[in-house]
């Protein structure tokens, strides 16, 4: 059965209740659940770093008559920015510091992501950003996925929890924009059959989950193999050292293929309706739009007419070969991105925060 009709089942399943759709099997789950154990044995040999907190105001530079932006993360360890020691390395941080210089406004960033945590631990996450009618953010990134894999939480759950999010999240008043789960597949030392079985199960979650935000009013990015085959290309830099979470380049790389998107949906980046053939840029009914950005990383689907939807693959640059922990992204005149150092800072410089 093709990505996109599993995509749409357990979307399905998750917004009327279906019941349990699973993602693989009962033959294959045996074969899995047997190589985990020895992946177990291999992966995270080293000890990932608690994660540093990112939360503060970022862009005090911009600060002027308009009130800050309100940026708040949710999800799993990925959002939290576990694998990294210092908080400017973190997705938080870079998104915010990225969005602060982008929009030439503070952004105030709250970061309430668990490491460890499923989609069913997205209902207490916006409840904790949505505490305060006074600090309700004007913009969320949720990144989440990969235990609901690992733990083999049933889709149609995972889905759910993470559809019933974007819309309280969208009720509130804030855009939302997803982090598809990432396609555990890429992960350095787990082997086949397992690297195969798991990429597959990855992407069709990310496929479902995408169905389900757009459907909601969200947007999603496609985390794929964190964005670029130079994942894979170069696992000892991209990895960190549990070979597990990603390392500073890791979400380096990540924050900048989820950035043009968080811009555009405040409509600070510069947008067109005419889509990019040479892109491969296509409006499709929004399973199949799933489908194909689960294929590609660094692919954005967004809502057009109901059923149909967006498929827009926004230009990046790889990154460059100074280990540079912070990037400090600029906008580029076709909505891509580029890294660039910071004049008069040095490697160990963060993005600037209160």
């Amino acid at each position: 059965m093709s990505t996109a009709r599993v995509a749409r089942r357990i979307a399905a399943g998750a917004a009327y209740g279906g019941g349990s759709i699973g993602l693989l099997g009962a033959a294959a789950v045996g074969v899995l659940l047997a190589e985990v154990q020895l992946a177990k044995r291999l992966v995270g040999g080293g000890v990932a770093p608690v994660p540093p907190s990112a939360d503060g105001r970022y862009g005090v530079a911009f600060a002027g008559p308009a009130e800050p932006l309100r940026f708040g993360l949710l999800g799993d360890s990925t959002a939290a920015g576990q694998g990294v020691r210092r908080a400017g390395q973190t997705p938080g941080a870079l998104l915010a510091s990225g969005l602060a210089a982008v929009s030439e406004r503070p952004v105030d960033l709250r970061n309430v992501a668990l490491p460890g945590a499923r989609s069913d631990d997205l209902e207490r996450q916006v409840s904790l950003l949505l505490s305060d009618p006074s600090r309700t953010p004007d913009v969320c990134v949720i990144m989440i996925g990969a235990n609901d894999v690992t733990h083999r939480m049933p889709a149609t759950q995972s889905v759910r929890c993470l559809t019933a999010a974007v819309r309280r999240l969208r009720t509130a008043g804030a855009e939302v924009v997803v982090g598809t789960c990432p396609d555990l597949g890429t992960i350095e030392p787990v082997y086949q059959p397992l690297r195969w079985l798991a990429r597959r199960v990855s992407r069709q979650l990310a496929a479902a989950q995408t169905i389900g935000a757009v459907e909601q009013g969200g947007r999603t990015v496609s985390l794929g193999d964190l964005l670029g085959p130079e994942f894979e290309a170069n696992p000892r830099e991209l990895f960190g050292p549990d070979n597990y979470h990603p390392s500073a380049e890791g979400y380096a790389t990540a924050s900048m293929a989820v950035l043009p998107t968080l811009c555009a949906v405040l409509g600070l980046w510069p947008e067109s309706d005419r889509l990019d053939g040479a892109r491969r840029e296509d409006m499709l009914p929004v399973a199949k739009a799933a489908s194909q950005a689960a294929k590609e990383a660094g692919t954005e689907v967004t809502g057009a007419r109901a059923p149909w939807a967006l498929l827009k693959h926004r230009r990046r640059r790889r990154l460059p070969a100074s280990t540079e922990p912070h990037p400090h992204p600029h906008p580029e005149a076709d909505g891509s991105t580029r890294l660039e150092r910071r004049p008069g800072t040095d490697t160990d410089s963060s993005p600037r925060r209160a």
